[in-house]
């Protein structure tokens, strides 16, 4: 049986990316990022997409894919073909991703050898956090935690984004120190 796919487009707080929700879950409740053609080589998706000259980055979620491009093309002209492709390419069945993709334990997981404030940590990224950025069609995981200092990783629409600096210090450090005071700052992992 022929699947239907519905793919729109919704807008990011980065007008460089757009998020193009799809009617399914596409990659098993996972996020992945691919800020570059060479980062695609473990989705065929990823690959495909970057053959269009204004891709500049994809990254994919359990329901949507968001495109970054290149910013001398304007979306108006690029929101019917990344639909379109999308559109059949799903339906098609095509992959999505290689099975080496789903080999690591997500970032943002708290695992047993975790401390106790980097399980809080993630427990609120995951809870608060995460669902949030979301919506806007990023990503942000955790990477570190040490003396106080907590590195986050921003990804999909979050990496470039303008406002990405305002929420990363004004929502999400002011909500972590607020709720675990051993926190004194939260930076962004340099890329």
């Amino acid at each position: 049986m022929e699947r239907f796919i519905s793919i729109y487009a919704e807008s990011t707080p980065n007008p460089e990316s757009l998020k193009f929700m799809v009617n399914g879950d596409i990659s098993q409740g996972l996020s992945f990022d691919f800020p570059d053609k060479e980062s695609a080589i473990k989705s065929p998706l990823a690959e495909k997409l970057f053959e269009f000259p204004f891709v500049k980055g994809v990254f994919i979620n359990q329901n949507y894919v968001t495109i970054t491009k290149d910013i001398e093309f304007p979306w108006v002209q690029l929101i019917p073909k990344i639909r379109g492709f999308m559109k059949e390419y799903l339906e098609a069945g095509n992959a999505i991703f290689t099975e080496e993709m789903f080999d690591a334990a997500p970032a943002n997981m708290a695992m047993s050898e975790d401390s106790d404030i980097v399980i809080k940590i993630k427990n609120l990224l995951a809870n608060s956090v995460k669902p949030v950025v979301e919506m806007d069609g990023g990503a942000i995981d955790f990477k570190s935690y040490d003396d106080g200092k907590v590195i986050l990783s921003l990804r999909g629409s979050c990496s470039g984004c303008p406002s990405s600096m305002v929420t990363l210090k004004g929502g999400i450090e002011a909500l972590l120190k607020r709720l675990i005071p051993e926190i004194k700052e939260v930076e962004a992992e340099a890329l």
